[in-house]
């Protein structure tokens, strides 16, 4: 079975994010880049699934700027075994929308033909929670979204699923797209010898062009703002003055 993981190329979840002066966007000069920890998750348990012999092949791609092939070349040395690089935009700033790059992984899957699609459940930059289960509705394939646990069963793949009200267990048909949480597994850390294969490892270099898809933005962002600061917190005295404020000025009670 070939497993197809996509791989986004966002700003390290350890850096505080920069808001520009004008408005128009976040702030990426001098900014640490890496791979979006939900799909870091999706590219161990691929490996996972190859070292426990249920899998043949993993490729990962990546749709965004051509400074991604970092990011494809850092899931290669955990051990994916070829990459794919579609090159959508050259500016840093633009964000590929969700629809666009669930088409462009349609076309991908067309040609590559896996047995399973494992993603990331969210990217942590824009929090869209939206490629998977879009990229599901244009195959057509079952899915299994913010997977906690990940076997596979002949050709159903059993997907424990963290929702609101605990854990739900689902029994998909392959092929599936499964979009993954955080609790599933701990990725490892790729060893000096593999960084050093990854690099002679194949990476394919594709436009949307290739692939006959239009990936114009349909969004237009007005103006971006940092959150508001919170508000101090108040010390109170005496259980019953807490009570009374829980009542009467925050309401909760």
């Amino acid at each position: 079975m070939k497993v197809l993981v996509p791989v986004k190329r966002v700003i390290d979840y350890n850096v505080k994010v920069r808001v520009k002066a004008d408005g128009s966007g976040v702030d990426l000069a001098n900014v640490k880049m890496s791979m979006n920890p939900f799909d870091e998750i999706a590219v161990e348990q691929a490996i996972r699934l190859k070292e426990a012999g249920q899998a043949s092949e993993i490729v990962v791609v990546s749709v965004g700027v051509k400074q991604a092939q970092e990011t494809l070349r850092t899931a290669l040395a955990m051990g994916a075994d070829r990459a794919i690089l579609i090159e959508a935009t050259a500016d840093v700033q633009t964000d590929i929308e969700p629809l666009a790059v669930a088409k462009l992984l349609a076309k991908v899957v067309e040609a590559e033909q896996p047995g399973l699609v494992l993603a990331g459940k969210q990217a942590i930059d824009n929090d869209m929670n939206a490629t998977g289960q879009m990229l599901a509705a244009l195959l057509g394939w079952s899915q299994g979204t913010f997977a906690s646990e990940l076997t596979t069963e002949g050709d159903h793949a059993l997907v424990t699923r963290e929702v609101d009200g605990g854990l739900q267990t689902i029994k998909v048909k392959m092929p599936a797209i499964v979009t993954v949480d955080l609790r599933l597994n701990e990725p490892r850390y790729a060893s000096l010898p593999n960084i050093m294969k990854a690099k002679k490892k194949p990476l394919e270099e594709k436009t949307p062009a290739d692939y006959g898809v239009d990936v114009a933005p349909r969004l237009k962002v007005l103006k971006t703002v940092e959150p508001a600061g919170r508000k101090a917190g108040v010390k109170v005295g005496s259980v019953d003055e807490l009570i009374a404020k829980l009542k009467d000025e925050a309401g909760v009670i």
